[in-house]
């Protein structure tokens, strides 16, 4: 799933954390980086963060209630 302009990037990892599965971050290489890793949180968003906001990530969940969870994020906080 795609998501757009994040622009509480702490409560989406708070989301992301809470997770159950796996959630993967996929990167322009097509490469997949465990969103739930600390490091790999840091190394993405030092890549892709700017001006505050988070403009677009391709992200993979693979439990439905974790894939609920990251929507619900995205209608009500985004």
């Amino acid at each position: 799933m795609k998501v757009h302009h994040i622009k509480d990037i702490d409560k989406f990892f708070d989301v992301v954390n809470s997770c159950e599965g796996k959630v993967e971050l996929v990167t322009g290489e097509g490469d997949r980086l465990n969103l739930k890793s600390k490091l790999c949180q840091y190394v993405s968003m030092a890549n892709i963060f700017s001006n505050g906001e988070i403009p677009e990530l391709e992200i993979v969940a693979y439990e439905q209630n974790d894939i609920e969870k990251l929507i619900d994020f995205m209608l009500n906080n985004g």
